[in-house]
């Protein structure tokens, strides 16, 4: 049998581990070598190919087009690798590691988690906190949940809407008392978080409201600071109903003007074309849970001021 040699496989790995990290630091620590390993292993893929996979100075190098199709197709097939020699070490648990918007993981998928665990004793369920997008080119996540908008577009990811999105004012009982229209809460003070600034704006927009410009606002880094923040009195959030509705439930919020459904919603990524028993079963477990979650509460029809 004739044709070239393949290129060696521990110089495939390395290059794929630095090009999810963009970063020869970072995949070393990975890899447990050296800087100098990973550069020299590099070197040696590109010599054996007879293609540039990288340009750039060497602390800011890049992917040359050839490099990133090469990241493409590299990433995926080591997963597939490492899922191959579980099973064939015979391993009865299949670890899934999803990436997941934190204040969601919080407020809504921790606390169902305990019923899917329940029904497949077979998976354990790693997640990840972030709000960065995915990229499966790079991430080696089984699954990602995002807030996906009706225009957004991932490349070579599918996606599973499993939840709608809805997003109303929420406060302290006691603040909100004090707010009897829909203007009270536009000249409220409003909280808001760094991940989603425009809440406000895009709450207005479709409640019909005109915000005032002179409200003071408080921003905090991530939703769960907002909705104890707003649970606390300091003043009033626009929030999605699932980050709020057990404190909703509980009474640490109230949300009297109801929530306004936006066209974006809560979608389950994953790689497209990978197939994965365990994934699919966590995909169409949160597609149940999603029909089965409470719907949040009407937008008030009384008088907006």
């Amino acid at each position: 049998m004739t044709g070239r040699a393949p290129p060696p496989l521990n110089a495939l790995r390395t290059f794929e581990v630095f090009t999810r990290h963009v970063s020869m630091t970072r995949a070393a620590a990975e890899l447990c070598v050296t800087h100098g390993a990973v550069s020299r292993q590099i070197a040696a893929l590109q010599a054996a190919l007879g293609v540039r996979l990288v340009s750039g100075p060497r602390h800011a190098l890049v992917l040359t087009e050839a490099g990133r199709r090469l990241a493409e197709a590299l990433t995926p097939a080591f997963g597939a690798i490492i899922d191959a020699v579980a099973q064939a070490r015979g391993e009865a648990v299949r670890e899934i590691e999803i990436s997941c918007l934190g204040t969601f993981a919080l407020k809504w998928l921790i606390p169902r988690l305990p019923d899917f665990l329940d029904a497949h004793p077979e998976v354990r369920v790693r997640l990840s906190e972030s709000y960065l997008p995915v990229d499966f080119r790079r991430d080696r996540f089984d699954g990602a949940i995002r807030i996906v908008e009706p225009d957004q577009r991932h490349v070579r990811t599918e996606s599973t809407r499993f939840l709608a999105q809805h997003q109303g004012p929420v406060g302290a009982p006691g603040l909100m008392a004090k707010m009897p229209t829909l203007q009270a809460v536009g000249a409220a003070p409003r909280l808001r978080s760094a991940t989603f600034r425009q809440a406000w704006t895009v709450w207005a927009d479709l409640a019909g409201v005109t915000l005032g410009g002179d409200a003071p606002e408080r921003e905090f880094a991530h939703n769960h600071s907002l909705v104890e923040a707003a649970a606390s009195g300091l003043g009033v959030a626009i929030a999605p109903w699932a980050f709020v509705a057990p404190d909703v439930m509980a009474g640490r919020l109230v949300a009297p003007f109801g929530f306004e459904e936006r066209a974006s919603w809560f979608a389950f990524l994953r790689p497209e074309g990978r197939r994965d028993p365990a994934v699919d079963a966590f995909r169409d477990w949160l597609v149940r849970e999603g029909e089965r979650s409470p719907p949040p509460p009407i937008p008030s029809t009384g008088p907006a001021c």
